[in-house]
């Protein structure tokens, strides 16, 4: 295999693939990208066995043999990066080797055989839909954020795509708080389930942009594919069932107050350098015309924000963990945003005028 191209044509393909690649590999091969050139140009692959990135790159009239090899991702991708701006660069694969060649720079890598790198096939059949880069990442950016982390409930170890009633409903929850957005979906009437594991999402994130190019979603029994632009992105799907999310959205909190999102962000922030480090729990005190944040440690340290809101009702008090509420108004951009509550026990509502399908549901503290 020879490629002759720029260094950005190559660096391309290699960083939109890197994020899948293994960092802890039990199998060598499985910490290498697979090179293939071919008269279409060049094609990468990274996995991880439970996931599959596939990046194709044209090459046009660029000089070269066809061929294939694996190769060391990380190895490769560092020195790609180390050569100056707008280099040419050589790669020859000959005898077990990645011989290396830009300018006066030589590098020698060793190399797997290609028909010894493991691929995961993409389903042939399954329901498809199509939304904007841009759409998707905000029904991820709006979820992901409440997904478990080593939940021994694996089902909660990442993120609920619901396509139901014309519409694709997008969730995550670690037991203690629950994200979820809908998205209208009316040419789709079929019913489907997936649950998207924790790494896919995140590297999803990775290769998502604000763009309005469209991502081609394909979700089979076993897995999901996402398709866009030159990038296809393949990946198991987690097997269980998610909670019914539905049951958990409160809807008749007779109490709502309306924050600046932006005010109590940061008011939550200052609080939470105080709050103490394992559970992170603040307190909220509603009284006429104000809300009290506190919040102390095991050394009996405190800090305490006071906010104006519109509130006439009965004294409340109701603790949180700080982080959740942190992590909820980091996500959203909204300028305004509506708390919703009942009491001190039950879990709170927050929701934004602006989007009425966006629900965050979080249980209290004990105080």
């Amino acid at each position: 295999m020879l490629i002759r191209a720029p260094r950005d044509t190559l660096l391309t393909p290699l960083a939109a693939a890197a994020g899948i690649v293994e960092k802890r590999q039990t199998k060598p091969i499985l910490g290498c990208f697979l090179l293939e050139r071919s008269d279409d140009g060049l094609t990468v692959t990274a996995t991880d066995l439970e996931a599959q990135i596939v990046v194709r790159q044209p090459l046009g009239e660029l000089a070269g043999e066809n061929g294939a090899c694996a190769v060391p991702a990380k190895k490769l991708l560092d020195i790609l990066k180390s050569l100056p701006d707008g280099a040419e660069v050589q790669l020859l694969a000959e005898e077990n080797t990645l011989k290396i060649t830009s300018g006066r720079s030589r590098f020698t890598l060793h190399t797997l055989p290609a028909h010894d790198f493991p691929r995961l096939t993409p389903p042939s059949e399954g329901d498809q839909l199509t939304l904007t880069q841009h759409t998707l990442r905000r029904l991820v950016a709006l979820t992901a954020f409440a997904m478990a982390q080593q939940d021994v409930r694996y089902y909660l170890n990442g993120l609920f795509f619901h396509l139901h009633d014309q519409n694709l409903h997008v969730v995550a929850t670690d037991g203690h708080r629950l994200a979820h957005v809908e998205e209208a979906m009316p040419e789709f009437r079929d019913e489907r389930e997936a649950i998207l594991p924790r790494k896919t999402v995140l590297e999803l994130q990775r290769l998502l942009s604000d763009s309005d190019q469209p991502v081609a979603i394909t979700i089979a029994e076993r897995q999901v594919v996402f398709t866009t632009g030159a990038v296809q992105f393949t990946s198991k799907i987690i097997e269980g069932k998610f909670p019914d999310y539905r049951r958990v959205i409160p809807m008749n909190h007779p109490v709502r107050i309306v924050f600046d999102r932006v005010e109590l962000l940061r008011a939550l922030q200052r609080v939470a350098v105080l709050a103490e480090d394992k559970l992170r729990p603040i307190k909220l005190t509603f009284e006429t015309g104000l809300v009290r944040i506190s919040g102390h440690n095991v050394e009996r340290e405190e800090a305490v924000e006071e906010i104006e809101i519109h509130y006439e009702g009965a004294p409340l008090e109701i603790g949180f963990n700080v982080s959740y509420l942190i992590d909820v108004l980091t996500a959203l951009t909204n300028e305004v945003i509506h708390i919703q509550l009942k009491d001190s026990m039950a879990a709170a509502l927050i929701t934004t005028p602006d989007d009425e399908h966006f629900h965050y549901v979080v249980m209290p503290m004990r105080l």
